[in-house]
């Protein structure tokens, strides 16, 4: 299993972390020791002092594709959920300021929660899905997907071209703008069409 994640899919994003909108999927990957699942906690490294969530719509993906047509990428994911792409901000903009890869700051251990799957039928569409996180209770981020540059189904068909997708892959497709640090105590909570799917306490 491997979690791949899109960059700057979401305008606004892109814009508050002064980035440039981009005009094809810009993507990277987070290795299977980032996961975590069912509403365990995630332990605030030392190695940093400024991570930042990142809420998005995680799809996760039914079967082995490569070059995918974007007309068939629908049939490659029937669950969805959302996650947290916890990122090691300070980490992040000292590798950026040296035109390093920055991979160690979305890399590391326990880097992206997930929460509960649930059928893609419950939805009107993909397209068409809010997300929100709340911090203790307070609404911290909200979108909504059918702000997204690259929708679900391009996305699919554009990494399949240069990566095989296989069973229980999971695609993080972007977060909108909103992003902002956590602490140590804070309770997290994240909603699509405000169904909680995901509980995080950090530690």
């Amino acid at each position: 299993m491997k979690i791949i994640c899109i960059g700057r899919n979401y305008i606004d994003h892109a814009k508050e972390l002064n980035s440039a909108v981009p005009t094809e999927p810009v993507f990277f990957l987070k290795p299977d020791t980032c996961l975590v699942s069912r509403n365990q906690p995630f332990f605030y490294p030392e190695f940093s002092k400024e991570i930042h969530y990142e809420t998005e719509l995680v799809v996760r993906i039914n079967k082995v594709g490569k070059h995918i047509q974007e007309k068939f990428a629908h049939t490659y994911y029937d669950e969805v959920s959302v996650g947290i792409d916890f990122t090691a901000r300070d980490i992040q903009r000292n590798c950026q300021q040296k035109g390093l890869p920055w991979e160690i700051s979305k890399g590391f251990d326990n880097a992206a929660p997930v929460g509960k799957f649930v059928n893609t039928n419950i939805f009107k569409s993909v397209q068409d899905i809010d997300l929100k996180l709340t911090i203790n209770d307070q609404i911290v981020q909200s979108g909504t997907t059918r702000d997204m540059i690259f929708s679900v189904d391009t996305i699919i068909s554009y990494v399949s071209k240069f990566i095989t997708l296989k069973m229980g892959d999971l695609i993080f497709t972007g977060t909108p703008a909103g992003v902002g640090p956590v602490k140590i105590g804070d309770k997290l909570e994240a909603f699509l069409n405000d169904q909680s799917l995901l509980k995080c306490d950090i530690k």
